[in-house]
């Protein structure tokens, strides 16, 4: 493939990059450190992955540890029925929220390039059906708070979110299985204010998850 020609009105989606500054850092300078957290390889070639300055030329599995350290104490699960396009950016959000950890409930299988990496950083669990997840929610004295705008769910603006909880969210178009809805111990909704009966579930996820970050991180 080559590049835009003189007649072309600019650069298409496969050249966006061209020419753009690089993410990151390039090879180290100096002295190489010798704290095991870090990668001889980023050392010498440079990190242009998308990780905050705190975590340049570490090892992945250094990062994971570190966060681990750290994690808040709330989980993220969403029913997979039918191969839901929105984990991946359930994922991403959940990182950037430093969930405790993401449960993909149903199908193992998911689309991770809305996740943009950050499945390697977040720790994904799979569960078979809601019971499992339940059971082991129970197991871990976490409540399971289901996200759903269905008759008698509580305004989420208004309610006071557990600390130690599982926030859990439906499949995309059909909302939460009644297996779910029955499974949880709180049911909470959105606000919405337009036509549409409901939200994409990414962005109910990234919504909820705020809402816990504000009350318990902030």
């Amino acid at each position: 493939m080559t590049g835009p020609g003189p007649d072309d009105d600019g650069p298409g989606p496969t050249e966006w990059t061209a020419g753009a500054p690089e993410v990151g850092v390039g090879p180290w300078e100096g002295p190489w450190p010798t704290d095991p957290h870090y990668d001889p390889e980023l050392l010498e070639h440079g990190d242009r992955r998308n990780v905050v300055d705190r975590y340049r030329y570490w090892r992945r599995e250094a990062v994971v540890a570190d966060l681990d350290t750290r994690r808040h104490p709330f989980h993220v699960a969403i029913e997979n029925l039918r191969h839901d396009a929105n984990i991946g950016t359930i994922v991403r959000t959940a990182n950037a929220f430093l969930a405790a950890a993401v449960h993909v409930v149903g199908r193992r299988r998911w689309n991770r390039r809305g996740a943009m990496v950050t499945d390697r950083y977040q720790h994904i669990v799979h569960h078979p059906d809601v019971d499992d997840l339940v059971t082991w929610a129970r197991g871990e004295s976490l409540v399971v708070v289901a996200v759903d705008n269905g008759p008698g769910a509580e305004p989420l603006e208004s309610t006071r979110l557990p600390r130690a909880c599982v926030l859990l969210f439906g499949q995309e178009g059909t909302g939460l299985s009644a297996e779910a809805v029955a499974g949880a111990d709180l049911v909470v909704s959105i606000a919405q204010f337009g036509s549409t009966r409901s939200i994409n579930a990414g962005v109910a996820a990234g919504i909820a998850m705020h809402a816990w970050i504000r009350e318990h991180a902030t």
